[in-house]
């Protein structure tokens, strides 16, 4: 187990190396001056320059490439010269120094992502911190809905094979992963927030927490996460259902359930001890996928439902050009779908002795 990790971990450096890469090679071989992009329609010259020196934008791609590096590794290098962009500015980040060589200072610290051009100075830390935890409750409430429907609708379905209830099932499923997530979203807002509101009490737009009539403080507000999490969860349910009917399907036929069956145990013994669990594996694929791209941001969905989420402030940064959110954004997802990979690895050799972590 200990060498599997640290393959997976060595791995999953190398492969955040190759996107830090791409993502600095990509945003850096757009057109425009991001420091224009900072100062807007009031920049002069001067200020121009001064924030090129701060930002480092007036150095070589190469020498920004390393800047942008050394920003995100927890060990990292600074200046002791004040007019450096590696100077070590009070308040930048939290640091400790390690030691200290002539001229540079070693510190240990905590990733880097810079600061939005949009949102005067804000960190992206800071940004993504406050997007992201309603992006998470969104997309596990989501996914929560179509493990547990998803998982009943297609033992229901793998039961009443070629019956009328696996056909309705079926076309439900198809319908499903069929009809865009936008639409999905526009047709239960205007249905359910507006057509039939004084029935059900929900809005066409809101996020988890939102300001009281008079301005002062925010209220957490679930009825604002039912939609878009039905919204969100109906594609992946209608994956989980098709897998799990598929793939329950098949282990009717494996011998270990004829056995079972000549033992004498019930169709309820045999589908809970022995064919839900061995048919898990494709349905825990799919989840994983699903899960990671739902924390990457449901865009569409987030936007149409005003939801503050990671999606929705993706959105904001591209209408913006706000590069270091859009950069730190890109990072994030990619190591939530290596953490997640992980995670389901290990799950793998729960649901199935006879796969080894190699």
């Amino acid at each position: 187990m200990i060498s599997y990790l640290l393959n997976k971990i060595t791995y999953a450096l190398l492969t955040l190396f190759g996107v830090v890469t791409v993502i600095f090679l990509l945003f850096n071989v757009l057109p425009g001056d991001p420091a224009q992009m900072m100062l807007g329609q009031n920049e002069d010259s001067e200020q121009l320059a001064t924030v090129k020196q701060k930002y480092g934008f007036d150095k070589p791609v190469s020498t920004q490439y390393f800047y942008y590096l050394n920003d995100l590794l927890p060990i990292s290098f600074h200046s002791k010269t004040a007019t450096d962009y590696t100077y070590l500015k009070p308040g930048k980040y939290a640091a400790t120094t390690l030691f200290s060589i002539g001229n540079t200072t070693t510190v240990l610290k905590f990733p880097y992502l810079r600061e939005s051009f949009t949102k005067q100075g804000k960190k992206v830390s800071e940004v993504l911190g406050e997007t992201l935890p309603n992006t998470f409750v969104l997309a596990v409430s989501a996914i929560i809905i179509a493990i547990f429907v998803g998982i009943i609708l297609g033992i229901i379905s793998a039961l009443f094979k070629d019956r009328w209830l696996d056909k309705f099932i079926q076309i439900f499923s198809t319908l499903g992963m069929s009809v865009p997530s936008f639409f999905s979203a526009i047709l239960f807002a205007w249905l359910f927030g507006f057509v039939l509101h004084k029935y059900t009490n929900l809005e066409m737009t809101g996020s988890l927490y939102e300001l009281d009539d008079f301005g002062e403080s925010n209220h957490l507000q679930l009825k604002n996460l039912i939609l878009p999490a039905i919204v969100l969860g109906i594609r992946p349910l209608a994956v989980v259902i098709q897998l799990m009917r598929n793939s329950l399907l098949e282990v009717f036929n494996q011998d270990f359930i004829r056995t079972a069956r000549a033992k004498g145990l019930s169709e309820y013994q045999i589908i809970k001890r022995h064919a839900v669990k061995n048919a898990l594996n494709p349905v825990v694929t799919a989840i994983s996928g699903w899960f990671a791209s739902m924390l990457a941001g449901a865009v569409f969905v987030e936007y149409i439902f005003g939801w503050n989420g990671l999606g929705k402030e993706i959105v904001n940064a591209l209408n913006s050009l706000d590069l270091p959110v859009i950069m730190g954004s890109v990072l994030i997802i990619a190591l939530l779908f290596i953490i997640i990979n992980i995670f389901v690895d290990i799950i793998y050799v729960w649901l199935d002795p006879k796969v080894k972590l190699q």
